[in-house]
């Protein structure tokens, strides 16, 4: 058969109007949800009649959750409170399986995802698209230090692991309902959502998007949980750092023998002469410093085996509202 005879795939557009829930993450953000809800609820309203915002509350210590809870009186507001704060990467993972839509929209709670990209996704969802997700045309309000670790962080992620990660896609995203359901499929406690999301694969598209300035309070994903986050990413998706420490201790044992045939070389032919204390004392330190990097690398990994056995759920539910008992389907119709 020639190569001109096969006919491509094709995705059928999709044209019914679809129940949409809009999974919003939450932690802190009491004042930006009194700003983001009815924005939210006006622009669903103009793609769908059946819609759900659901609001993840992450153990907040300010008002969040009594916010999220008025809301309901006048939005199709469903609220998840988490007993604790689990993180971001969890608070998504519970949004996800509360969501009961055929399209799940993940955003963040702060206004920096605009609500105007959302008809967008949504078209692009008609189109045939399973996945759209939001592209950053720029990282203009990040500091230097932090945008230049990002592209460095990604850039050996891209290399490392054989999932393509989109570098500058985060979780302002369109799901459709057979990602969602891949992902609640997913049985790994140690999540790195950015990662999964290329993982499970379907027909995706990226839309450019500007990242809009936080309207209130000041954001709480800081340096070290960046970094933990990273050091997740790195661990769940790519084998590489056990194998720069394999390479660098075959490296340093074949120095090692070359010095040693050095050593014996010289020996016979001079003798054995005093010095070389120094070389022996920075040899050793060297040795055991790589020594201990490797076991440290090794005990992420083995750290994350350890997290799986035991088998803890990603988050606990502290309570819900606004969800039937059998959580079918309970969107609001507006």
């Amino acid at each position: 058969m020639s190569l001109s005879s096969v006919t491509p795939i094709t995705f059928p557009a999709r044209k019914h109007e679809p129940f949409i829930s809009c999974v919003v993450p939450a932690f802190n953000e009491a004042p930006n949800l009194r700003l983001l809800v009815p924005q939210l609820t006006a622009t669903l309203a103009t793609l769908s009649h059946h819609v759900e915002i659901i609001i993840v509350d992450d153990g907040s210590s300010d008002s969040t959750a009594a916010t999220a809870a008025a809301l309901r009186d006048e939005y199709p507001v469903k609220c998840v409170f988490l007993s604790r704060n689990f993180g971001k990467e969890a608070a998504l993972t519970a949004g996800i399986h509360e969501a009961n839509g055929d399209v799940v929209i993940l955003m963040d709670s702060d206004l920096q995802h605009p609500v105007a990209m959302i008809p967008v996704f949504v078209e692009k969802w008609r189109e045939g698209y399973e996945m759209v997700y939001g592209v950053r045309t720029n990282r203009d309000d990040e500091g230097f230090v932090k945008r230049s670790l990002t592209n460095g962080f990604y850039k050996l992620l891209q290399r490392a692991s054989r999932i393509p990660i989109q570098p500058d896609a985060g979780d302002f995203r369109l799901l459709d309902r057979k990602v969602v359901d891949s992902l609640k499929a997913l049985p790994e406690r140690s999540r790195f959502m950015k990662g999964l999301y290329a993982w499970v694969g379907y027909k995706s598209i990226g839309v450019p998007f500007q990242v809009e300035e936080r309207r209130m309070g000041k954001s709480t994903f800081n340096f070290r949980r960046l970094t933990r986050l990273a050091v997740m990413g790195m661990v769940a998706f790519t084998e590489l750092p056990l194998r720069i420490a394999a390479v660098i201790g075959l490296f340093i044992s074949m120095l090692s023998i070359v010095y040693g045939i050095y050593v014996a070389i010289r020996t016979l032919i001079f003798g054995v002469d005093l010095p070389g204390w120094a070389t022996l004392v920075v040899a050793i330190t060297f040795l055991n410093g790589m020594q201990l990097l490797a076991i440290g690398i090794l005990g992420e990994y083995i750290a994350r085996i350890f997290n799986e056995v035991k088998g803890r759920p990603n988050y606990i539910v502290a309570r819900r509202i606004g969800f039937d008992k059998d959580h079918s389907d309970d969107g609001r119709h507006l």
